[in-house]
């Protein structure tokens, strides 16, 4: 497999202009989708935009590489653009990018495709090449300087024919090649390791840099690469204990444990491709800090701890929200379903709902067994991923220990548990405290005798931990649980006295300010941990919130068909699509938008999605599933009004677009693109009609 395979004709378009890095990410993202590499077009352009608010994809020097793997794409492909005038992609260097390449990659896609994008990657490096392809004047020639580079940095691999000829000549060089092999390994004087994020670009690029830079400064140098496909080159053992020095340039986690008592320098994926020369020099200058492993510390660590407070704590939050999340939907879905049951059970008999409500019949009480059970797991696995976000593996059992007895209740008069629980915000406090205690614990026996490094992580973490952890839970899980109570009482008053509205109201707009940042998450886990106490006012607030993160892609989707001169030709082909990520609960369908017109489309989201958490809350529907959006509309209840309050939300939405955001495009235009797609579908009709009539 080839480049070129990868890379189409169609998909390369030279002697572009656009005015920011938004118009180009969408010239790219057009020409994959003209090419048949994308399966979910404004999906795919959402998950480019995500992988750049991590940091930008420029390179430096002219060139930037836009890329995300995600469900969007549906083949592994690249698409590329020149911009002779240049556009701001805020790189590095600040120089604007005039080459382009954006790269799509399915999830799961094979090592094979992955290999062959990293091999663009590092032919990139090549400054001659890249000024090459900027010069091309046609796509035909811009796809040949591809192939004529690929052909001399990677000859095709002999036929397979070939082979059994010099497989003698092979065997009697083994032991030289073996020699040689060892002769190298005991060469390299620096290891390195790059990785980002997605391990499709930057990855390759670093590796790629530092082992030119090596070579040029006669350095040996080995570079193991942690890309989509896994750890490649990886390194040794015997490498890594005769090497002078360790490079790790990467944006996610690594294997560091193996790095012990060894001068390590760690820094951002990019300062591995814009650096290398600086890096190499620190690694064996003795200016590098020895690097010390933690005993009991898992294999991977953070790469750079340039954090803000704020975003650790975020960062933690969400690990043990994204383990917990799994349990929360799948136990809290079958929860409603059992209710589903008894619901369609008592209309078909003509009962009224009583205390067993939820196991009145044998299928119900299955449901809501196995629902409740895989519930239950929510507040331990909440805790314990945030500890063990904080404090690595060894956090893992005090946090789960936290966080369940915040699941029982337990107190110093009733260690065992009580009817009623610490609840979602005791186990919140469980799981950064569990992560404290291990971190605590790891300080003071730090300087233990080496030859008890092993029962450390074994016994005295889990030991004193759960005990410590214990006391600490003994001790706050009252007030938790006053806490809870109150907000409950709290809940019901407001429900009782039709005041909730305006709660309903302020999950609304939380829903829609960042759409799937960290207030729409606040308010998302809000709903969920008012869902857990099983209330009518906490089923009300998740039906808000539901519904809060429902209308903004809705919203858009009308809007696009009803102002159609206030969005771009591609923005009004994501109708479809934005339809269904509304009906279907997913709120980031709307993101593409928000991104291109922050201003006006926010304002107007968050306007659409008030109203409808305003009006759920007024017209008191409830939600008893976590997610799922229209397909657990049959556990809402008062569905008819949900339903009122969704169309009300969604036109006030796209009232607000409509009244909000200026044209850019004429009437004609749209018009004319109108008529041209009803020609266009006209013709393909008639062309079907008459094979089928030759066909007869």
């Amino acid at each position: 497999m080839r480049i070129q395979d990868l890379l189409k004709v169609d998909a390369i378009k030279l002697g572009v202009s656009v005015e920011n890095k938004e118009a180009a990410i969408d010239e790219l993202v057009a020409l994959h989708d003209k090419v048949g590499n994308l399966a979910d077009k404004a999906g795919y352009k959402a998950a480019i935009l995500k992988r750049e608010s991590e940091s930008t994809t420029a390179i430096g020097e002219g060139l930037a590489v836009p890329h995300a793997k995600t469900a969007a794409a549906k083949q592994p492909g690249l698409a590329a653009i020149t911009v002779p005038d240049g556009v701001d992609y805020d790189a590095p260097d600040g120089a604007p990018a005039n080459l382009l390449f954006m790269i799509a990659a399915p999830e799961g896609a094979g090592d094979a495709h992955l290999e062959i994008l990293s091999r663009l990657m590092v032919m990139l490096m090549d400054f001659d090449f890249g000024s090459r392809l900027r010069a091309a004047e046609t796509p035909e020639e811009f796809l040949n300087i591809i192939n004529e580079q690929e052909a001399a940095k990677y000859p095709e691999e002999e036929p397979a024919e070939e082979a059994p000829k010099k497989k003698v000549t092979a065997v009697a060089a083994g032991s030289a090649a073996a020699g040689a092999a060892a002769a190298a390994t005991a060469a390299y004087k620096v290891l390195a390791v790059t990785a980002c994020p997605t391990g499709i670009a930057h990855t390759y690029m670093a590796a790629e840099a530092l082992e030119q830079k090596g070579q040029e400064m006669g350095i040996p140098i080995k570079v193991e690469t942690n890309g989509s496909g896994g750890a490649k080159n990886v390194l040794t053992a015997e490498e890594i204990a005769a090497a002078d020095g360790i490079i790790i340039a990467a944006d996610k986690n690594v294997e560091m444990a193996r790095f012990d008592g060894k001068p390590l320098v760690k820094v951002p994926v990019a300062d591995g491709i814009h650096k290398p020369e600086e890096l190499i020099n620190k690694a064996i200058s003795g200016e590098a800090p020895v690097y010390k492993a933690e005993a009991g510390a898992s294999t991977t660590e953070e790469a750079v701890d340039e954090e803000s407070t704020w975003r650790k704590v975020y960062k933690h939050l969400m690990n043990g929200v994204s383990h917990m999340l799994p349990f929360v939907v799948g136990g809290g879905i079958l929860i409603a379903l059992s209710f589903l049951c008894d619901t369609i059970y008592c209309a078909q008999n003509g009962l009224a709902y009583g205390s067993d409500f939820g196991g009145m019949t044998a299928v119900s009480s299955w449901f809501n067994a196995i629902g409740n059970a895989a519930f239950g797991f929510m507040l331990p696995v909440l805790a314990g991923f945030i500890a063990m976000s904080i404090a690595d593996r060894p956090g893992l059992a005090v946090g789960f220990v936290g966080g369940y007895l915040a699941k029982i209740g337990a107190t110093w008069a009733a260690p065992g548990g009580q009817d009623v629980s610490a609840g979602f915000l005791g186990a919140l406090l469980a799981g950064f405290v569990a992560g404290w205690i291990v971190n605590q614990l790891k300080k003071l026996t730090s300087n233990f005798p080496a030859s008890l490094d092993g029962i450390r992580p074994m016994l005295i973490y889990p030991l004193i931990g759960a005990a410590l952890m214990a006391v600490v839970m003994c001790t706050i899980d009252p007030v938790m649980i006053a806490i809870n109570s109150g907000i409950s009482t709290f809940l019901n008053f407001l429900y009782a006295k039709n005041l909730i509205v305006l709660l309903g109201l302020l999950l609304g707009l939380m829903m829609a300010t960042d759409m799937g940042g960290p207030i729409n998450k606040a308010a998302y886990l809000f709903g969920v941990g008012m869902l857990s106490l099983g209330t009518d006012a906490g089923y009300l607030m998740m039906a808000c919130v539901m519904i809060g993160g429902m209308v903004p892609p809705i919203a858009i989707a009308m809007a696009c068909q009803f102002f159609p001169q206030k969005f771009t030709k591609q923005e009004r082909s994501t109708v479809a699509t934005n339809y269904v990520m509304g009906l279907s609960f997913i709120t980031e369908g709307a993101i593409p938008f928000a991104a291109s017109d922050p201003v006006h489309v926010i304002p107007a989201m968050m306007v659409g999605s008030g109203v409808a958490g305003a009006l759920s809350a007024l017209f008191k529907c409830t939600l008893m599933a976590p997610h799922g959006g229209i397909f657990v509309f049959a556990t809402v209840g008062r569905w008819y009004f949900y339903l009122l309050a969704l169309a009300a939300g969604a036109l006030a939405g796209m009232a607000m677009l409509g009244l909000l955001k200026k044209d850019i495009v004429s009437k004609e235009e749209v018009d004319a693109e109108k008529a041209a797609l009803k020609a266009e579908k006209a013709a393909a009709k008639a062309e079907k009609a008459a094979a089928k009539a030759k066909e007869a």
